[in-house]
């Protein structure tokens, strides 16, 4: 490789490796889903299903760590998958399927994250249409301008964020442990654990809006290529990440529960007050101007969200091309500054299309499209990596293997099942799809499984 040869460039440590995760997970999601929690069962029971995505999430953490510390390449699952299920067969149909299905959730979940930025600003600016939302378009475009530069100037945007993020959910927490009232956090409907069909389906959705909360632990995965000592980081950065959003989370929530009455945004569809909950709380506590201007700081968390999220998954499609498993044109690096810029844009413009759809359908669509391919799949994958590639030595092994992977699978499992008949069809069709794009891309390049070479064969 020559000096003038664009290649990436390895400039993520482990702080803004971790950076970058949390700024992935925290964003506006748990600003904008405590509502949604908090209906899932009718009450503060909900906070089960939170728990049980957050016994999930640390068991697939696991799986990631354990996969990313071994193949730190850009694309993350993509790479994954292939090498697992074998590259020149089944591991072909699974980068495929996840690229497939990446191809809409990815930019669905940054969109979620526009979505959420305008639904706080309506407590700002109340006189706003969000139904069609032309700001949303506009947050697109500043935050594929931040992104469309040199790797190392990003890692420092990403830590500035990043401490704005931290910042925020600390100001909450400690106004929330100062003002806490149990007899408001903890006021109970009747029979709250009633078991039933209908309690086993609520637990599912509220673990579904949990698994929302605490998606993008696994974000520097997606950019291995360009990380330090990814043996390493990786796995401590999606460690260090989950534990410490972990506690943020139960702790925002019990702040925001024990000084607003979970009866006042609950239900949360037509409720206005289930837009800006967050600012409700410090309007009550602090007054009407300081709850604006902690509105901004939310702001500043949901953009930092989507920043983070468009600077992974503009790498996937990019790794991809690469290998031959995407068009080639999401293989070009920018010249001079050394990105995928094709790969960027794209991710960039399809984000905006899918920001102008509501909120409730972009989080269950972008969930029901990766669960079957990217996590259940990666479950898997760990599984077979460890008895068909013992030349990759494996630089960090999962705590209490298989164990791990047997909680993750049934979760993963429970999640789906409980989301619905039509939730559960929409992911179903878009396998079904998925799988028939994968046979006409395959018959079009005369490979397998319609053309089985000599060096499939072995």
């Amino acid at each position: 490789m020559t000096p003038q040869t664009p290649h990436l460039q390895r400039r993520f440590g482990l702080l803004q490796a971790t950076a970058l995760n949390m700024s992935n997970m925290v964003g506006v999601g748990p600003f904008i889903t405590i509502p949604l929690l908090m209906s899932a069962l009718g009450g503060p029971q909900s906070i089960l299903g939170w728990l049980a995505a957050l016994v999930v999430c640390m068991a697939d953490g696991l799986i990631w760590s354990e996969l990313g510390a071994a193949m730190p390449g850009s694309g993350g699952s993509y790479l994954y998958l292939r090498e697992a299920f074998g590259p020149q067969r089944w591991g072909r149909l699974m980068a495929f399927l996840f690229i497939w299905q990446f191809i809409f959730s990815g930019p669905m979940e940054i969109a979620s994250g526009y979505i959420g930025f305008c639904q706080y600003l309506s407590y700002i600016w109340p006189q706003r249409s969000l139904k069609i939302d032309p700001l949303t378009i506009v947050l697109g475009v500043i935050t594929i301008a931040l992104l469309y530069r040199r790797i190392g100037s990003i890692a420092k945007i990403t830590v500035t964020l990043w401490v704005g993020t931290v910042l925020t959910m600390l100001i909450v927490i400690v106004l929330g442990a100062f003002n806490f009232n149990p007899k408001v956090a903890f006021d109970l409907p009747p029979n709250p654990f009633h078991f039933s069909l209908g309690f086993l389906m609520g637990l599912g959705t509220a673990a579904r809006i949990g698994l929302y909360d605490y998606l993008g632990y696994y974000d520097v995965c997606y950019i291995g290529e360009e990380v330090r000592e990814p043996a390493r980081v990786i796995p401590r950065s999606i460690l260090i990440s989950l534990a410490v959003v972990a506690v943020m989370y139960i702790a925002i929530n019990l702040s925001i529960m024990g000084v607003v009455p979970w009866r006042e945004f609950v239900p949360a569809d037509g409720n206005e007050k289930a837009n800006y909950v967050v600012s409700i709380f410090m309007e009550r506590l602090l007054g009407r101007k300081a709850a604006i201007l902690f509105t901004a700081m939310i702001l500043w968390t949901a953009f930092a969200s989507v920043f983070a999220l468009m600077l992974g998954y503009s790498r996937i499609p990019y790794a991809a091309a690469l290998d031959g498993y995407f068009f080639r044109v999401f293989g070009k690096l920018h010249p001079t500054k050394n990105f995928p810029y094709v790969s960027l844009l794209f991710i960039g413009a399809l984000s905006i299309v899918f920001s102008l759809f509501p909120l409730g359908i972009v989080i269950d669509a972008l969930i029901t499209t990766r669960i079957l391919i990217q996590f259940m799949g990666q479950t898997a994958a760990v599984i077979l990596i460890r008895r068909r590639r013992p030349d990759l030595g494996l630089p960090f092994h999962m705590w209490l293997y298989p164990l791990p992977c047997f909680v993750a699978f049934a979760g993963w499992i429970f999640i789906f099942a409980t989301a619905g008949g039509k939730v559960i069809s929409l992911g179903l069709l878009s396998l079904l799809l998925g799988v028939g794009a994968f046979a006409v891309w395959s018959k079009g390049k005369k490979s397998w499984p319609f053309s089985v070479t000599k060096l499939e064969q072995i």
